[in-house]
């Protein structure tokens, strides 16, 4: 939720000070237009307004959302400036404020205006619980019954959605299953006192589970187990309409119920953890001769290459959280100058001991002097700047740095085996791998190293956390002629795992973000 302050504004009133309001504009995705998002209040006769009224905005850390905050004179049309903004630059700003002059009045300093965002804390919380049964009702004509729980939260409308089933526990009328974690908002949607339904069933392996009885809770309820021990009768409302006598098919135990908080990727981030990006791009053979149309290095007057597209693509959202935008750049798999040696991780920069560019044109400007100098050759080995990567990041592991290294290549890997290896070591650092596959190739070998389907392992070895996304460059070459909209849904998919990878390895490092320093 940004909120606004602008100072020093321009003096549009004669008589006394000017009575200021902004207008938030949120440009829609993939084109140059812009729709008002709302307006703040108008306050009086001032010329350093802090306005109260907040704008409530999704913010997605895979999206480059542009906003435009213009401020004006209220009951007339006196323009006093404007600033433009990406969502991202307020979020990784420090402590999530950010200053930007108001500019639009041409020879006029505006004066500035004060971003500042925060997270709404709606329901972060994850629950923690343990139930217990007794004296379920028998539905198996051999044994006892094997029974689960099966949790549903309500919808406005009267319907149930499921959110948890519990594991079965075999042939037992009491069974104890074993605490399970669901976050608040899946059970509730963050309303406490919305109904809970909850039934017991009887598992049978052809999947006509016998339904055994229910029982309806709340959030709120169930939180006051926190004290006590809660018991809840399980009614099977056909039996209680068939038999007089029926009293119930059991009754289900709270045993314990707790509450955290989540942690957020905001959270780290307005703690002050920086996002360092890397790029490594490939520069074999098979990518054909820059100089030739065919090739996927080749740049027309019109047209960036697809290299040059992804890398802008991914790194223009990265750039917002990465505090001094110089961004480590390197090439492999070409013959190097002056002696022609193959080298997997020369600096694009040609700058041995500092191969970072300044910000994401001049690592555009670094690659397309590197097709001028160096020999395109082979083999496409990962391994090495895969390792680079993972030794930067095994030097601050205390969750103050992490890295993203973009990969881009044709595809066809020759040190599997020892890539394999690199990204399973890496799994446990700091750092996630964004693959970007360009041209025509099959990229198989892509998808067992993305790791979604099968846990990446290496001579037995598992990865500890699925640390690499890979896409096809060629699913994003949209027909219609929108490059803008579509390299928007190639760094809105590659980036998506970003913020989860970066929380995991924070959830088993027990590393908290450091608290924003107080106003």
């Amino acid at each position: 939720t940004p909120g606004s302050s602008p100072r020093n504004l321009l003096d549009m009133d004669t008589f006394s000070k000017s009575d200021p309001v902004v207008v938030l504009f949120v440009q829609v995705s993939g084109s140059s237009e812009w729709k008002e998002f709302g307006r703040t209040e108008v306050i009086d006769n001032t010329l350093n307004p802090d306005f109260v009224r907040k704008f409530v905005l999704d913010y997605y850390f895979e999206e480059k959302q542009n906003l435009r905050f213009d401020v004006a004179f209220f009951g007339a049309q006196d323009f006093l400036g404007q600033a433009f903004v990406a969502l991202g630059e307020v979020i990784g700003s420090q402590r999530g404020r950010l200053e930007r002059p108001l500019t639009g009045v041409p020879g006029k300093r505006c004066g500035t205006i004060l971003l500042l965002a925060e997270e709404l804390s709606n329901c972060r919380d994850i629950v923690t619980m343990q139930l217990c049964a007794n004296k379920l009702d028998k539905k198996d004509f051999f044994g006892k019954s094997d029974p689960f729980l099966v949790f549903y939260r309500s919808n406005e409308d009267g319907t149930f959605t499921i959110c948890h089933k519990t594991e079965v526990v075999k042939n037992t009328l009491n069974p104890v299953w074993q605490p399970f974690t669901i976050p608040v908002r899946a059970l509730c949607n963050g309303d406490y006192d919305r109904t809970v339904k909850i039934d017991v069933y009887d598992w049978d392996r052809d999947g006509s589970h016998d339904f055994i009885g229910e029982f309806a809770t709340s959030y709120r309820e169930l939180s006051r187990a926190q004290s006590q021990f809660t018991v809840y009768e399980v009614l099977n409302p056909r039996k209680k309409c068939k038999k007089k006598k029926y009293v119930n098919s059991g009754t289900v135990t709270l045993l314990s119920f707790s509450v955290e908080s989540e942690f957020t990727f905001v959270d780290y981030i307005r703690g002050g953890t920086q996002l360092n990006f890397t790029v490594a791009i490939d520069f074999t053979a098979s990518n054909g001769l820059p100089s030739q149309p065919t090739s996927l290095h080749y740049a027309s007057p019109y047209q960036l290459s697809a290299y040059a597209l992804a890398l802008k693509a991914v790194g223009e959202i990265i750039q917002d959280y990465d505090s001094d935008k110089l961004f480590p750049a390197y090439g492999f798999g070409a013959k190097v100058p002056p002696d022609g040696k193959i080298s997997h991780q020369f600096p694009l920069n040609n700058n041995v001991e500092n191969p970072s560019c300044a910000g994401i044109e001049g690592v555009l400007e670094s690659y397309l002097q590197s097709l001028r100098t160096v020999q395109l050759y082979g083999p496409t080995n990962f391994a090495p700047v895969i390792n680079q990567v993972a030794g930067t990041a095994a030097q601050v592991t205390d969750g103050s740095q992490y890295h993203v290294l973009l990969i881009i290549t044709d595809g066809v890997i020759s040190d599997m085996m020892q890539t394999k290896e690199a990204i399973v070591t890496a799994s446990s650092l700091p750092m996630s791998i964004i693959i970007v596959g360009v041209g025509p190739a099959e990229f198989e070998a892509m998808e067992e190293l993305d790791g979604d389907e099968v846990r990446l392992s290496s001579r037995g070895r598992y990865a500890e956390r699925d640390i690499v996304q890979f896409v096809p460059f060629r699913d994003y070459v949209d027909d219609s002629g929108n490059q803008v909209l579509s390299m928007a849904r190639l760094a809105k998919d590659v980036l998506a795992e970003i913020p989860e990878q970066l929380l995991s390895y924070m959830k088993t490092r027990d590393i908290k973000p450091r608290r924003a320093d107080p106003e």
